[in-house]
């Protein structure tokens, strides 16, 4: 049985193997992943990775193009505040009370002509948003 989507196939097989790309991209920086596509009633976080003892809500995009301006864009204050939500949920599942975290960005650019992505990353890209902010 397969679970059906709103994405083609070849758009879920391109952001499948991007994220897999940033895990390792992560880990190879020092950081530990807890969870890939952790889901919520409110939305999705990409990566949820340990930075030391922070907590990173890492988001992902990618792009078949060298440049990653577009998707950086996409990171609306909309999305931002999805996240946010998400990564309150997540807080609050696993029972975890005003930890260390942050936002992270990862950018993965992939032009036909190379195998490995270019990856840019944006540690703290953005602040909590929304009418709570992480519990402030």
């Amino acid at each position: 049985m397969f679970a059906l989507s709103r994405w083609p196939w070849w758009r879920r097989w391109f952001g499948s193997r991007s994220e897999r790309a940033a895990a390792r991209f992560l880990q190879s920086h020092g950081y530990r992943i807890l969870f890939r596509n952790y889901y919520c009633p409110g939305g999705e976080l990409d990566i949820v990775a340990l930075d030391g003892n922070c907590v990173v809500f890492v988001e992902v995009r990618s792009t078949a193009h060298a440049d990653p301006e577009r998707p950086i864009m996409s990171i609306d204050r909309t999305k931002q505040k999805r996240i946010t939500l998400a990564a309150r949920h997540f807080l609050h599942r696993q029972r975890l009370r005003e930890p260390a975290c942050r936002f992270d960005v990862l950018i993965l650019c992939w032009p036909h002509s190379r195998r490995e992505p270019h990856i840019e990353h944006y540690p703290n890209a953005f602040e909590a948003t929304g009418r709570f902010q992480m519990d402030s």
